[in-house]
């Protein structure tokens, strides 16, 4: 059973910095690609970040403020998140490739299975 917990979440003010971890049980993260997304009240989900390996994905629009990382001996992926402004407000979410599509790093089709996400919230 895959099971991915996402935390790390929570408030901030404009400006400052957060890191979300995803916890994975059920898979090996360092076979797989992993993605961070978030999604907005009224918006679609969007993809911000991915990983598998030593290869990384990030959003043009978010390069030089967000990485992501992993931790192979925890299973376990990050997502950095620095200079936040109001409109990184969403819950974000982290997701699981088994191989199965492919849509792109970046696209929510690619992904199989998703955690609970965790609310980021900033604040002027």
């Amino acid at each position: 059973q895959v099971q991915l917990v996402e935390s790390g979440g929570g408030s901030v003010q404009d400006g400052g910095s957060l890191r979300l971890s995803c916890a994975a049980s059920g898979v090996t993260i360092s076979s797989m690609y992993m993605g961070w997304f978030r999604q907005a009240p009224g918006k679609e989900r969007e993809g911000v970040a991915a990983i598998r390996g030593r290869t990384t994905f990030i959003a043009n629009s978010l390069t030089g403020r967000f990485t992501i990382s992993q931790d192979n001996a925890k299973n376990t992926v990050y997502l950095q998140m620095n200079r936040l402004n109001a409109e990184d407000t969403a819950m974000y979410y982290c997701a699981a490739d088994d191989g199965g599509r492919w849509h792109g790093p970046l696209s929510k089709e690619t992904y199989t299975y998703w955690g609970q996400g965790t609310q980021v919230t900033v604040s002027s």
